[in-house]
């Protein structure tokens, strides 16, 4: 008894219509060239019933029409570094006489009194820096240094950022009650601290 041929699965003819469909015809035999000329191989076509070949032939089509990266999101835009609190501070308009400046700036004109905050929480550390400049002030300092570290971060209960003090040391002696007194915040020379300390240039005693 003969076997009866398994016809094709509705999903095999429709793979196969599609290969079909992209398959480039054999020229008929007018259009041949006569015997013993030049011939261009002709395409192969996949059978019918060879299934692995006609998705791969599929899978080519496919791919060549791929180009990498073609989905890639656009750039969003160039990333800029935040500017450190050195840096922020070189750039604030100028409170004091400009040669007094330089020298503190360039290490020249030593503390009369200095603070260490290195290590404490910015909860401790801010009344602290509060009774320090204040108790300065009142004693008619003019130049004192305040060394924060460069940090690793406030290890009380909340998370904070790396070098919390250098952060936050800057913007406490700007706001009240400490901007009273304070009329300059500078980086401290690299002999005094660097960029883990500050130099506050304290007003006259009785000048607000």
């Amino acid at each position: 008894m003969a076997r009866r041929r398994r016809g094709l699965t509705p999903e095999e003819r429709e793979l196969w219509s599609r290969v079909a469909r992209s398959a480039t015809p054999l020229p008929s035999k007018s259009q041949q060239p006569e015997e013993g000329g030049a011939q261009d191989a002709p395409p192969v076509i996949p059978r019918a019933g060879s299934k692995a070949k006609a998705e791969a032939a599929l899978m080519r089509a496919e791919l060549s029409k791929f180009r990498l990266g073609q989905h890639a999101p656009g750039p969003t835009g160039t990333f800029q570094r935040e500017a450190s609190p050195a840096e922020r501070l070189r750039s604030a308009p100028l409170r004091m006489d400009h040669k007094t400046h330089r020298k503190m700036s360039q290490g020249k004109i030593a503390p009369q009194a200095r603070l260490d905050l290195h290590g404490l929480t910015l909860s401790a550390a801010h009344p602290e820096l509060i009774q320090f400049i204040l108790g300065c002030h009142a004693n008619a300092l003019r130049l004192v240094l305040v060394i924060t570290g460069k940090g690793r971060g406030d290890h009380g209960p909340l998370p904070t950022r790396p070098g919390a003090l250098r952060h936050q040391v800057p913007y406490w002696l700007h706001s009240p009650p400490l901007n009273a007194v304070v009329q300059q915040v500078s980086a401290a020379h690299y002999r005094h601290g660097g960029e883990g300390a500050y130099y506050v240039y304290l007003r006259r005693s009785g000048i607000r």
